[in-house]
């Protein structure tokens, strides 16, 4: 039995690549190892999907494939030095939209543009935000820990994945449409700040479901709302910003970028196989099981995401106020 499933799971992979016009797994040219970069430290939702779908790209590609972390600054530091390296196909990125789309309204010298300086690949997933509550703030629903905040300025802190990103941003805003100052805590990267969130550092965290879901299925964590349109399929319990009377929705995703110049055919190549990945349904299950959608896109709709992401952020930041340190 476990040798006919493995042939069927090879037999669907390579249909799979078929489809999408890439080459069969043994006639495949490997042109070396493709490395990945995530701008964030392991263990953060980036780094999970990044990690997830390089698995699968191995055998697609029939090269290696590995992810490097070079967290910081909100994964700016990694699309500065992306975009000072050869666009030779052999390094990319995966990164979340709020680095390409928030911060180059924040930092004068964020040191790269983000339609000139790289070359879209692919879109990976596409989510909302998670609002959630540690052990530092007061049982209840998302309006008794408001409220809290609001008697307790002092306390009215939020922690997200670093400065300049769409779960910032998203925080500010809920403190906006409340009336209440909220502080914001930047770190590097999802997991450190749940696990300051967990310790009691920090009463609330805005970010991706991802990076605390696990503790909420556990009641270690609550989340206590999503930031989008609608509930998440793998929090159906938990409500949205807008049934709790704030009237606001943000969203975001991931995407894989090479440097400006790179072969169209090299990102096409990458692209489908990224497309092979997000349609096992192994991996959906996976990326959904941390609040996340699987959702492919090529070159072309990728780089239009990220044309219409940075109008539709342009206005809200810039009223926002934020300065950055």
């Amino acid at each position: 039995m476990r040798r006919r499933h493995f042939h069927a799971l090879a037999g669907a992979g390579l249909l799979a690549a078929a489809q999408l016009g890439l080459p069969g797994l043994a006639q495949a040219q490997d042109s070396g190892t493709l490395r990945v970069w995530v701008g964030f430290p392991p263990g953060g939702s980036v780094d999970t999907v990044a990690r997830i779908v390089a698995e699968k790209m191995r055998g697609t590609l029939n090269q290696n494939v590995i992810v490097e972390n070079k967290p910081g600054a909100g994964g700016r530091l990694a699309l500065g030095e992306l975009r000072r390296i050869a666009p030779d196909g052999n390094t990319i990125i995966l990164a979340p939209s709020g680095a390409l789309v928030i911060s180059p309204y924040l930092y004068p010298n964020v040191g790269y543009d983000p339609i000139k300086d790289f070359s879209p690949i692919a879109r990976a997933t596409v989510f909302d935000f998670a609002v959630t509550a540690g052990p530092g703030a007061p049982q209840g629903k998302l309006k008794d820990v408001l409220d809290w905040m609001k008697a307790n300025p002092a306390k009215a802190s939020y922690g997200t994945s670093g400065a300049g990103t769409v779960p910032h941003f998203a925080g500010l805003l809920i403190g906006q449409a409340t009336g209440i100052p909220l502080t914001h805590v930047a770190y590097r990267g999802g997991a450190p700040a749940a696990q300051d969130l967990l310790g009691g550092q920090i009463p609330l965290m805005v970010d991706t479901a991802s990076e605390t879901i696990e503790h909420h299925r556990a009641g270690r964590l609550r989340i206590l709302a999503v930031t989008g349109e609608q509930r998440s399929a793998a929090l159906p319990e938990v409500p949205t910003l807008k049934e709790q009377g704030i009237n606001l929705a943000a969203d975001a995703f991931f995407a894989y970028f090479g440097p400006a110049g790179m072969n169209p055919q090299a990102a096409d190549r990458i692209s489908k196989a990224v497309a092979v990945a997000l349609a096992d349904p192994g991996i959906q299950e996976k990326i959904r099981g941390y609040g996340l959608v699987p959702s492919h896109a090529g070159p072309a709709e990728t780089g239009a995401m990220v044309v219409e992401h940075l109008k539709r952020w342009e206005a809200p930041v810039k009223a926002s106020g934020f300065k950055p340190e």
